[in-house]
């Protein structure tokens, strides 16, 4: 047995991929294959079986890592739609921001309404910088210092605690730094959506990161083209869409998602596939064992697969024979977190202040209620200005508080994953939330695959549900 490294040191990431790709017909070790290729001979290589013939999963080989600074929240959206990429992101919540911390789109430059942007952003990040001494004075008294806590300790968890109000301000023209690793196969694809993007940020962002890359992997990147149809296609469907009747703003459930679709044998099917992994039967004869039993027995079942997991085991992978769409509304700032997930399936709708916004109970405690629905409508009446003319332009300005609609689709190892890490003692308090009432549906149709994640106790439930006040009223318009 050997086991090393091709050092991305010593070698090209597209000379790796030939390295690894000529193993299927090569005799000789890896590092002796990669010795012997040039770098014209790798390029002719892919040029030849990835390109000419489409071998495309070669490409998954050579892998980049790419530093992004100074884009929008808005744009890294686009950005980090891409499934099999790895994203570090600078966050908001460890960090306070300048003043001057956000994107001017290139849309805007010169145009009548640039300087009316520019003084609603400025309006955003007044009131953001405005909320945190008060604020912290506030949350001073609720989280005292504790046992053995230094002040230094002490310090830094309140920062943490009031950075995660006042981010409810930040507009999604933040700007944020990112560190991307990720292979070729998967970079192409996210350019070419990235390319066709109506955002002009978003398709700097794409030329900028293709050159990077091209350095690099310069074959591989050769023909990325902008998927213009797709992006057409969708604008001209939205543009024939009747007006239709929706929810009344008021009555939308907030946190709390809807579920649309479930397998009703999902359970059984999950515990017919572990019994089919260790039993010599067929899969029918496991399903109809499983469909047979009592409740207690198909509890005993899940707890021998789940009743032991810490949060530093993986669930097994015979969760995902099981599926759940669900519709959610939370406010950005909370999306932003959720789209992290991106093994689910995820829909969401443009960003808007039409579906109102949440405030977290602290502003008002610390009596700045008043400043921070002052800004929130002065956004919103910015974007109203602003979609007038662009609606994608529009969405820089919708701070991180207004709420957002979301479609999910997910199997139950990715519940798992998001229910254990969303509802974590140090996550954001609205993602804690949504988590839980996630947690809460998945009970009443599954009751067997969740017993063993924790709900939160009566006082932490409560305090939960009483961080945040809302939705107060948004635009209304299209809503």
């Amino acid at each position: 047995m050997r086991v090393y490294l091709l050092s991305s040191q010593t070698y090209t990431p597209e000379v790796i991929a030939v390295a690894f790709a000529k193993t299927s017909r090569s005799p000789e070790p890896f590092d002796v294959i990669a010795r012997e290729i040039s770098a014209e001979q790798s390029a002719a290589f892919h040029e030849k079986w990835v390109i000419g013939y489409g071998h495309a999963s070669v490409a998954e080989h050579a892998v980049v890592h790419i530093a992004i600074e100074g884009v929008s929240r808005l744009a890294l959206e686009a950005l980090e739609s891409a499934r099999l990429a790895s994203f570090t992101e600078k966050s908001t919540r460890y960090q306070i921001l300048d003043a001057d911390a956000f994107v001017r789109p290139p849309e805007l430059q010169g145009h009548p309404l640039a300087d009316r942007y520019e003084a609603a952003a400025r309006h955003l990040f007044a009131a953001y910088h405005a909320l945190q001494e008060p604020v912290q004075r506030v949350l001073r008294l609720h989280e005292p210092t504790r046992t053995g806590e230094t002040s230094t300790q002490w310090a830094r968890r309140n920062r943490t605690a009031y950075m995660d109000v006042c981010r409810f301000l930040l507009p999604a023209a933040t700007q944020a730094n990112v560190g991307m690793t990720v292979n070729a196969r998967e970079l192409a694809h996210t350019l070419r959506k990235m390319l066709a993007h109506p955002l002009a940020e978003v398709r700097a962002l794409a030329e900028r990161i293709h050159a990077a890359a091209r350095a690099s992997i310069p074959t591989l990147l050769r023909y990325v083209e902008p998927d213009h149809a797709t992006q057409q296609a969708l604008a001209q469907l939205a543009a024939a869409l009747p007006p239709i009747g929706q929810r009344p703003v008021a009555t939308l459930p907030i946190y709390v998602p809807i579920l649309h679709r479930w397998d009703p044998e999902g359970e059984s099917r999950v515990l017919a596939a572990a019994l089919y992994r260790v039993a010599a039967w067929d899969y029918a004869s496991a399903l109809a064992y499983v469909q047979s039993a009592s409740s207690e027995a198909r509890f005993d079942l899940a707890r021998a697969l789940l009743g032991h997991l810490t949060r530093h085991d993986i669930p097994l992978r015979e969760l995902e024979h099981t599926w759940y769409t669900a519709e959610v509304v939370l406010d950005q700032g909370a999306f932003y977190e959720l789209k992290r997930h991106r093994m689910m399936t995820q829909t969401p709708q443009a960003l808007h202040p039409r579906l109102g916004y949440m405030m977290p109970r602290a502003v008002a405690e610390a009596g700045m209620a008043e400043r921070y629905h002052e800004a929130m409508r002065h956004a919103a009446a910015t974007y109203e200005a602003l979609a007038a003319w662009n609606s994608h332009v529009a969405s820089y300005i919708v701070p991180n508080g207004y709420l957002r609609r979301v479609l999910l689709t997910f199997n139950a190892r990715q519940a798992y994953h998001l229910i254990r890490l969303r509802s974590a003692p140090n996550a954001h308090a609205s993602m804690r939330l949504f988590a839980y009432h996630l947690l809460a549906a998945l009970r009443k149709v599954h009751p067997a695959l969740y017993a063993f994640l924790p709900m939160p106790d009566e006082a932490e439930w409560a305090r939960l549900t009483k961080y945040l006040m809302g939705p107060y009223p948004g635009t209304g318009k299209g809503s």
